[in-house]
């Protein structure tokens, strides 16, 4: 079984849910017969070695040199420590860094935690896609901090609502580890 695979099993165990009515309510308040709460497996021990490595060879598979990895927390931030701790592993390290929902309103009053300096070239990274709204509220905050955004990488596209367009949109090239296609085939 490939470290994909494995990835694939680990969200059909903890992460996924299926019902033949739609009874899920999205984020966007749409109903859906499928919901992936990716938090099961991305706080998971063998999720967070599955998908920092997954993570880390599709940057390399994409021959990108970030010097960066984050995203909106909190579905992003798992995600991009597990990037952190493999590269660094590898011998090439990225940084992990966060984007707040908000700037806290005291201290530096920073909307990215984390050692990025404008003009650092960085990967936004998200859980689960579906409009692209929150990515799209990441790579705002991420721009108007000063970061080159390389690419969009995205643990799960759900393929719907037109997330991956929204995000391209935006000019910024997503690419996805997994799809819904992944786990059934409507």
């Amino acid at each position: 079984m490939t470290e994909r695979d494995e990835l694939i099993e680990l969200i059909r165990q903890r992460s996924f849910q299926y019902s033949k009515e739609p009874v899920f309510t999205l984020t966007s308040g749409q109903k859906s017969n499928f919901y992936f709460n990716l938090k099961g497996v991305t706080y998971h021990p063998a999720g967070i070695v599955l998908i920092g490595t997954l993570m880390y060879d599709k940057i390399q598979e994409l021959r990108l040199a970030p010097k960066g990895i984050g995203g909106l927390t909190m579905g992003a931030d798992p995600i991009a420590i597990s990037v952190a701790y493999t590269s660094q592993l590898r011998g090439r390290p990225i940084d992990a860094f966060s984007v707040r929902k908000e700037p806290k309103a005291h201290g530096l009053r920073l909307p990215i935690e984390g050692n990025m300096e404008p003009g650092d070239p960085v990967i936004v990274i998200e859980d689960v896609v579906t409009t692209g709204g929150s990515t799209i509220k990441a790579i705002n905050a991420i721009r108007d901090y000063g970061l080159e955004i390389l690419s969009v990488i995205a643990l799960l596209d759900r393929c719907e609502q037109n997330g991956r367009e929204n995000i391209e949109a935006c000019g910024v090239k997503m690419h996805a580890l997994l799809t819904t296609h992944d786990f059934i085939n409507e």
